[in-house]
């Protein structure tokens, strides 16, 4: 087994989560949990094998196996590993992920969630859930060696620069600067990947933006257009006609986009 499943949507059960230490009287366990997924972040060198998939562990990889599967773990000494032991909930949207990941950088950013989900778990289950359901968020997105299962690392890095910036005035050239990349690759991947221009894409945010605030707020429409970087109010009813299909005024009047 190489591959597994993550379902996402809605926040995992949490039955336990600790620090394992293993290796001290044998090099070998094997282990099934019947119910329960393993999720396991690695501090040593050794090995895990499923069936005929063995798989290499290193410091700051990560694994996820799912309930009822016999795995082996091969151990050089001393290891240790965060572990939580979890249910996910059935439906929602699957999400494929390798079983072992090297996670890289974002190892450290995992080793703090996990340690907080073991020290919040005997006092504050729901605590320790909210740090677990992070972590998996995270590892469901880690960088893939095939390319497959996440976004474009230059997309996801232009989709959250426009999130940041999207009451001030933004450029492509502005996205691709902070990105590192140059105009025309970003213009390139973005369109590949998400099907809209990237200026096409910044109108769509700050619209839906513009539309929970009108929705949600008492801001006036003048404050609203200013909070999604439309300063000029003629411009955004003209981009809310054209984006939600309706003025502002009759968005917030009929309490929901038109049909």
């Amino acid at each position: 087994m190489k591959i597994t499943t993550l379902r996402l949507d809605e926040p995992p059960t949490v039955v336990a989560a600790g620090i394992g230490v293993h290796g001290l009287s044998t090099a070998h366990d094997v282990f099934r949990l019947p119910d329960l997924w393993q999720l396991h972040l690695y501090h040593y060198e050794g090995a895990l094998s499923l069936g005929q998939s063995v798989h290499p562990i290193r410091p700051g990889h990560v694994s996820l196996v799912p309930p009822d599967t016999e795995v082996h773990f091969h151990y050089r000494g001393r290891s240790e590993h965060f572990y939580v032991h979890l249910r996910q909930h059935d439906g929602g949207t699957a999400r494929m992920v390798p079983v072992m990941q090297d996670a890289g950088t974002e190892s450290a950013r995992l080793a703090d969630l996990l340690r907080n989900a073991v020290t919040a778990m005997p006092t504050s289950p729901a605590r320790a859930v909210a740090e677990v359901w992070a972590a998996l968020w995270r590892i469901a997105e880690l960088p893939r060696s095939d390319g497959a299962g996440r976004h474009h690392p230059f997309v996801a890095a232009a989709q959250a620069y426009i999130e940041e910036h999207l009451a001030s005035p933004v450029s492509v050239p502005d996205i691709a600067r902070a990105v590192g990349i140059s105009h025309t690759h970003l213009t390139r991947v973005f369109h590949a990947e998400t099907g809209r221009t990237v200026v096409a894409y910044i109108r769509h945010r700050r619209l839906q933006r513009a539309r929970h605030l009108l929705l949600s707020s008492t801001l006036s429409i003048t404050a609203v257009a200013a909070a999604v970087g439309i300063a000029d109010l003629q411009a955004f009813n003209k981009a809310c006609r054209r984006e939600l299909g309706a003025s502002p005024r009759d968005i917030r009047a009929i309490g929901h986009e038109p049909t």
